[in-house]
């Protein structure tokens, strides 16, 4: 049985906030938690150690990871795209993205897929394309983009899908939604890699998939 959660929400009235400059990609966002505060926008749901501004025309979906049900990811969905956020601890002097990335393409050519790294508006980032099955179908992939974000002590891995994937685009409602993201990391010490879980909101509807 494979559970995941669902959640939509409507935009509210925006919240004033102090400007904050940050050097580098990131200067459009996403966010820590020191740069930017989500205050008392209704759009932003917390999610633990992510908080996501839920736009009109997007539902957040919580999928749970493996037997032990853990939420290691939030999915924003349109009608015809996603974009996976799983964010994850990293040290001080940064480069996870650079080793992660590798694995990912290696993972990539284990699979029997495509995979070409090109340069985006945040470096180094996967264009991918896996084999799928798919009834009637033949020469079936799953197209993906796949962007890494480094932040202080934090790596944040945005994965386009669907439409997304197949056209990627530094503009559109999913871009939008990942440069309003603020990464909650906290002050514990963690292992890099470690994966930063989240946790599901109060009033989340509980959707269960029996497969």
């Amino acid at each position: 049985m494979a559970r995941r959660f669902g959640k939509n929400k409507s935009e509210g009235d925006a919240v004033e906030e102090t400007p904050v400059v940050v050097a580098g990609a990131r200067h459009r966002g996403p966010w820590d938690s020191s740069e930017r505060n989500a205050g008392d926008d209704p759009a932003y749901v917390d999610l633990g150690h992510l908080l996501v501004r839920v736009r009109p025309g997007l539902t957040l979906q919580m999928p749970t990871d493996g037997e032990a049900e853990e939420i290691g990811s939030a999915v924003l969905v349109t009608e015809d795209a996603a974009l996976e956020l799983r964010a994850f601890a990293a040290t001080r002097s940064g480069g996870l993205w650079d080793e992660v990335r590798d694995d990912l393409i290696l993972e990539v050519e284990r699979l029997d897929g495509q995979c070409e790294q090109v340069e985006g508006s945040y470096g180094a980032e996967l264009h991918v394309r896996v084999p799928v099955e798919v009834e009637d179908a033949t020469d079936a992939f799953q197209p993906s983009r796949i962007v890494g974000i480094e932040g202080p002590r934090w790596l944040l891995r945005a994965t386009f899908l669907g439409a997304a994937g197949l056209n990627p685009s530094d503009e559109g409602l999913l871009m939008d939604a990942l440069r309003d993201v603020i990464v909650v990391r906290g002050d514990e010490a963690r292992i890099p890699r470690e994966a930063l879980l989240l946790t599901l909101p109060d009033n989340a509807t509980v959707i269960v998939d029996e497969e």
